[in-house]
């Protein structure tokens, strides 16, 4: 598809196309700019043998609002969970979080990524102000005060902003030279789906290993769930070489059968975890990074693909009524804000990892007595439920 005029100066160009690159997308070119969004191509979906893909995302109520706005939440159909119950290894105590404790019918919701991808691209390629660059990566960037140029195959194009969502690796951010601030938590996740042989009554599970967390989030189909294993790299590859039975068994025992046995699963993926905050979500007032190349946090919360919602929220409210959309200035107060709330979670996230890896005796039951008064204390939990649902006054302020 073309531009309808000056295809090699579009006011955006957006480079990485998942779904916080498709969503700016979409979102700039319904305010009426025009969109140049650029990848090597389409996220490929990830079928396991149970049908459906096996990478599952949480999504906030802030996210679905979004979602809503760009005409792609009735292209969905997610799964709701009104209740996540957390607990650990070596403890007695239980959080408790419901959804009618916050005044709402559900917590989020838990939505395959392919299906998102599908919804987002049908969009997309209908829509008269995007013009979808597949096949080429940007071999040059080059940000100046007019414009940022940028050489894609043997088009060179001259963008008023240009916004980067090309991922973790982000090779983009590194062509501009933009460093990360980078915390490793030594482990690896194992992601599928798996059937067990009770229901999941629309409830996330999340149980503290010693190892780290492992989670069981539910699907469309009430006896299946999607599954998050953290853990080291040496239990990762042990695990990924059992036998489907085995596995199961070892999973069964590490949620306490919270859904009962856990009876099948699907295709095993297994992939690095890190915590990255740039140093700067801003590198020239032309230029923005957004989503995972900004950012990533642990999974631990679910919180990843949401803040990268929350950047684009963000920013479609930035530069509404702007006539230059990357005039200096412009994106100050939104770079410094988005970063702040990077920063906050991911050093909030790696001491919660810490916290519940200690298991000196003594910790653990300090620990115990903290976590039964937080369920216990109302208010608390309402508060903890609206910032991480995106909500609360402080996701707010720092958007």
């Amino acid at each position: 598809m073309k531009l309808p005029e000056a295809s090699d100066n579009p006011d955006v160009a957006i480079i990485g196309c998942g779904p916080v690159g498709a969503a700016a997308a979409l979102g700039l070119a319904d305010a009426g700019r025009r969109v140049a969004l650029i990848d090597k191509k389409r996220p490929p979906p990830q079928l396991g043998r149970f049908g459906g893909d096996l990478r599952a995302m949480a999504l906030s109520p802030a996210s679905q609002a979004l979602l809503a706005e760009l005409d792609l939440w009735q292209r969905l159909r997610p799964t709701p969970y009104r209740l996540m119950r957390v607990w650990e290894e070596r403890g007695t105590a239980e959080l408790r979080f419901d959804a009618a404790e916050a005044g709402r019918a559900e917590l989020g919701w838990i939505q395959e990524s392919g299906p998102l991808s599908e919804a987002a691209w049908a969009r997309l390629a209908e829509h008269p102000n995007v013009e979808l660059l597949l096949g080429e990566s940007p071999s040059a960037v080059t940000p100046t005060p007019p414009a940022v140029a940028l050489q894609v195959g043997r088009r060179r194009l001259s963008a008023a902003l240009l916004i980067v969502a090309d991922g973790a690796q982000s090779p983009v951010r590194r062509q501009l030279g933009v460093k990360a601030q980078a915390w490793d938590p030594q482990q690896v996740a194992i992601a599928s789906i798996v059937r067990t042989s009770r229901g999941h009554a629309n409830t996330a599970w999340q149980r503290f290993l010693l190892d780290g967390p492992v989670a069981l989030l539910p699907c469309a189909d009430a006896q299946t769930a999607a599954l998050v294993w953290s853990q080291s790299p040496a239990a990762a590859e042990r695990r990924m070489a059992l036998t489907e039975a085995a596995f199961c068994a070892e999973l069964t025992c590490a949620t306490e059968a919270c859904q009962g046995e856990v009876e099948a699963v699907d295709r095993r993926l297994r992939f690095p975890l890190a915590q990255s905050v740039a140093r700067t979500f801003s590198p020239h007032h032309r230029v923005l990074l957004i989503g995972d190349a900004a950012r990533v946090v642990h999974p631990l919360a679910g919180l990843g693909l949401n803040l990268g919602f929350e950047d684009v929220s963000g920013l479609l409210r930035t530069a509404k009524g702007a006539l230059d959309p990357g005039a200096p200035g412009l994106w100050r107060t939104f770079a410094r804000r988005r970063r702040a709330r990077a920063l906050g979670m991911a050093h909030f996230l790696s001491a919660l990892q810490g916290f519940y890896g200690l298991s000196q005796p003594a910790v653990g039951w300090l620990r115990n007595i903290g976590v039964r008064m937080v369920n216990n204390s109302a208010p608390i939990k309402r508060q903890l439920i609206s910032e991480a649902l995106g909500l609360g006054p402080l996701a707010q302020r720092l958007r």
